[in-house]
C-alpha cells in the first residue's frame, strides 16, 4: 500500500527540519522521509557544536543572520530552552579583514567591538593576535543537534510525521504529483517534496524528475569531507566560559573554533582548518577517516597560535561540507520539487530562517532571495 501526504521533506538536518516545522506550523500536511534519524552523525547537522556569528563581508548574509536570530528567539521559546550559548566571536587575521567587517556590523546595526591586537591578547592570552580584532558577543555556539530535534517536535506537534530508515531511491513524477520509492520497493506519493538532502543531494539530482535546463542551471556542488579535532584546555583557561568562538585566516591557512560542549566532553576547543578535507563524490563516499596530514596542520597551528590548549588531540572525526562556487545557498523550485542546499560550511546558523524560505516557496506563499535561485534566472 502506497501512502500519502501533501508536503514530504527528504532529510532531518537542520534545513529540512527547519521546513518540515515551518511547513506544518502553516497547517499543512507534512511527512518527514529520513534516511537514518535526525541530526544523524552520517550527516552535516549531528553533534553539539556549531558556530553561530553575524560576521560577514556581505551585508546580506548580515542581515539575514540578525532576521535569522529573531526565529532563533522563537525557536528557543517555544522549546523551552536555550539553543545558542552566547559565548562570543572573533574575526582577526590579515586575511579576514576585520576592518571591513565591523563596516558591515555598523550598516547593519549589530553589536560588536573592534580591538587591537594587544587589547585582544589582555582579555584572551590564550589566543594570539597579529591583527586587529572584531568582537561580537552575541554570537556564539550552536547545539545543532538540540536544534534539530526541538524543530522536528515542533513540526510532530502541529501533526507532521516522522519516517526513519527511509532511504530515497528514486523519484518519479505522476500525473498529481510525485511517487518516491524507498530502496526496498515501499512507495510513497506527494503533491510537493522537499529534498533538503545534504551531501546526499549531488548523488540524487540525476534521479529527481527536473527540468534539463533547470538542472544545468544549478551550480556544481563539491562535498568535502571535514575533520575537526579537540583540544582540552590548559589549567589556567579550564573554563569553557574563557572561550570563544573564533575564525583565524593569516593568508597560509583558515582556521575556525568553539567551544566543543557535549561533542568533547565540556572539556575542550573544537579547532579545524576551513575547506581542509577532500573532495568526494557524495556522502554516500564518505569513509570517516582523518587525514593525517590535515591532523598535522591543525595541530602545528594550535601549537604556534593558540597557547591555551594543550596542542595534543584528545578526539576527532569527521563531517560533511557541500560547496557551491561562491558559497552561496540553493533554494530553487521546478514544479513541484523544492531543492534546498544551505551549503559551503555556514548554513547552520541560518536554519530556522531556511525553513522559512524553503516552505515559502514550496507553498508559494514567500519568494527566496534571487541569489539563491540559479538555476531560473
Amino acid at each position: 500500500m502506497t501512502e500519502s501526504s501533501k508536503y514530504l521533506v527528504v532529510g532531518a538536518g537542520l534545513a529540512g527540519a527547519a521546513a518540515a516545522w515551518k511547513l506544518a506550523a502553516a497547517g499543512h500536511e507534512v511527512t518527514i522521509l529520513e534516511r537514518d534519524e535526525p541530526a544523524s552523525h552520517r550527516g552535516s547537522s549531528h553533534g553539539s557544536a556549531r558556530i553561530f556569528r553575524y560576521a560577514y563581508a556581505d551585508e546580506f548574509y548580515a542581515r539575514s543572520v540578525a532576521e535569522s536570530r529573531t526565529l532563533w528567539n522563537e525557536l528557543e521559546q517555544l522549546h523551552g530552552a536555550d539553543l545558542i550559548d552566547p559565548v562570543g566571536a572573533v574575526d582577526h587575521g590579515t586575511h579576514r579583514d576585520p576592518e571591513q567587517l565591523a563596516r558591515v556590523l555598523v550598516a547593519v546595526g549589530v553589536e560588536h567591538n573592534l580591538l587591537t591586537a594587544d587589547q585582544a591578547r589582555q582579555r584572551w592570552p590564550q589566543i594570539q593576535f597579529e591583527s586587529r580584532v572584531l568582537w561580537q558577543p552575541g554570537a556564539g555556539v550552536i547545539d545543532a543537534e538540540g536544534s534539530v530535534n526541538a524543530m522536528v517536535a515542533q513540526a510532530r506537534k502541529h501533526g507532521a510525521r516522522l519516517l526513519t530508515d527511509w532511504t530515497v531511491a528514486s523519484v518519479q513524477e505522476r500525473s498529481h504529483g510525485y511517487r518516491l520509492v524507498r530502496d526496498n520497493g515501499e512507495t510513497f506519493d506527494a503533491e510537493n517534496v522537499v529534498i533538503a538532502a545534504g551531501g546526499w543531494l549531488p548523488q540524487l539530482l540525476g534521479q529527481l524528475p527536473l527540468p534539463s535546463g533547470f538542472l544545468a542551471g544549478i551550480p556544481k556542488f563539491t562535498v568535502r569531507q571535514e575533520q575537526v579535532f579537540h583540544f582540552h584546555y590548559r589549567e589556567a583557561n579550564k573554563t569553557r566560559q574563557a572561550w570563544p568562538t573564533f575564525i583565524h585566516n593569516n593568508g597560509n591557512i583558515e582556521v575556525y573554533g568553539l567551544p566543543g560542549g557535549r561533542d568533547a566532553g565540556f572539556d575542550g576547543q573544537k579547532v579545524a582548518e576551513y575547506n581542509g578535507g577532500r573532495i568526494i563524490p557524495s556522502a554516500a563516499d564518505q569513509t570517516g577517516v582523518v587525514d593525517p596530514a590535515n591532523r598535522e596542520r591543525v595541530v602545528d597551528y594550535v601549537r604556534m597560535n593558540l597557547p591555551g590548549l594543550d596542542p595534543e588531540p584528545y578526539a576527532e572525526t569527521t563531517c560533511l561540507f557541500t560547496n557551491t562556487p561562491n558559497e552561496d545557498f540553493v533554494i530553487d523550485r521546478a514544479g513541484g520539487l523544492t531543492i534546498v542546499s544551505p551549503c559551503s560550511g555556514h548554513g547552520a546558523k541560518f536554519a530556522p530562517l531556511i525553513g522559512e524560505w524553503a516552505a515559502g516557496l514550496a507553498t508559494g506563499t514567500r519568494d527566496v532571495p534571487a541569489r539563491f535561485r540559479a538555476a531560473t534566472l
